[in-house]
């Protein structure tokens, strides 16, 4: 599966990757997330983990652990679930634009289970779960900018 997104943040490519990558934010815009507990020591980099637990509707809540396994801040963050019911990683790719950023984003990775049955449906929800994690990410990094 893979989804493709690109938007615009009115701020800085610093100030989006460093909400982003700080994980007392990321409940903030990826509300689905229930808890966030940090496995590594040290401020983010390659090789950080987080564990999180995800409540989406529907389901039953997971967990999963995910790794930044590319940290070049600020122009991308890889993130890898190491752990977790769906292997789906997530890249985002900053580059300033029209005085803000511009964010280009993709997910991807194999569904597995029954979920690979469900290859369209799966993608559209992902692709609309992340819209609005999207959203929430432009609106929180520009109030605080």
């Amino acid at each position: 599966m893979r989804i493709e997104q690109t938007f615009h943040i009115a701020s800085t490519p610093d100030a989006v990757f460093d909400y982003m990558t700080d994980p007392a934010n990321l409940r903030a815009w990826q509300t689905s997330k229930t808890r966030v507990e940090v496995l590594s020591e040290g401020p983010p980099r390659v090789g950080f983990r987080v564990r999180e637990w995800t409540k989406v509707p529907g389901r039953k809540e997971f967990e999963q652990d995910v790794e930044f396994t590319r940290f070049e801040r600020p122009t991308l963050l890889h993130t890898h679930i190491v752990e977790g019911p769906q292997p789906i990683d997530g890249t985002w790719s900053l580059s300033p634009a029209d005085g803000g950023t511009r964010v280009q984003f993709v997910a991807e990775g194999p569904l597995r289970g029954a979920m690979r049955f469900a290859t369209p449906i799966v993608r559209r929800v992902v692709d609309r779960q992340f819209r609005a994690y999207h959203e929430n990410l432009r609106r929180n990094v520009e109030a605080v900018s």
